[in-house]
């Protein structure tokens, strides 16, 4: 097994996991959206597994590889999906259906990364370096799991805000939509005063239910 990993190896541990950990994210949004009504995101191309229609290169690639380099908590985002909520059969229930999708998707990449580990330990024995399908998989668990919580944070534009805007009452919807403009700025003033540890708790809980290990994470990580 290896113990320590350069720069290199780490970049190719982390790049696949990162890309279609977000990328995925984008396309179940904007494929929610489209069975639910609004074809935004099916005439503009982006329902779809191609990460090149997905990536911004600031959110996708520059940002998440500096954080990973440095050792901080990984944090990025893709080009988001556009959904026009007007055109949803139903626009209150079906906004909070489309946000759903994206930490939805999350989950299920999980637990293909997890699976993935699970083949890598199989045949370790026989070819030793599947160690390598081990700690991929492993970052695809742990990036799929911050993105998963994260995204459920109840402020907008994440997922989270989006689901409970759609199930406050009218009135209190519409004042809370007010603060989407603040929302990012409002997250990373929360991720670099501390919730960011605070969230690793519900990030490392849903990184072991899945099959993560955290002796391979401090490998990784």
């Amino acid at each position: 097994m290896i113990n320590e990993l350069n720069t290199l190896q780490l970049l190719a541990i982390w790049v696949l996991p990162v890309l279609f950990a977000i990328t995925v994210h984008e396309t179940a949004h904007g494929w929610v959206a489209f069975k639910l009504g609004d074809s935004t995101a099916w005439r503009l191309g982006r329902i779809t597994l191609n990460p090149i229609k997905h990536i911004d290169l600031i959110g996708t690639v520059i940002l998440p590889s500096l954080m990973l380099m440095i050792g901080g908590f990984i944090f990025g985002w893709a080009k988001p999906v556009p959904v026009n909520f007007s055109h949803l059969r139903n626009p209150r229930r079906d906004m909070a259906l489309v946000a759903l999708a994206g930490p939805g998707s999350n989950l299920l990449m999980a637990i293909f990364w997890a699976i993935m580990v699970q083949i890598g330990w199989l045949i370790f024995e026989s070819f030793p370096i599947t160690i390598f399908l081990v700690y991929m998989g492993s970052a695809g668990i742990f990036i799929n799991a911050i993105l998963m919580v994260l995204n459920l944070l109840p402020i907008l534009p994440l997922d989270g805000g989006r689901i409970l805007h759609s199930i406050l009452p009218p009135h209190w919807a519409n004042f809370y939509a007010k603060l989407e403009p603040f929302g990012l700025v409002i997250l990373l003033i929360l991720l670099v005063t501390g919730v960011g540890y605070i969230l690793m708790t519900p990030i490392l809980l849903t990184y072991i239910l899945v099959g993560g290990s955290i002796e391979i994470l401090q490998f990784i990580s």
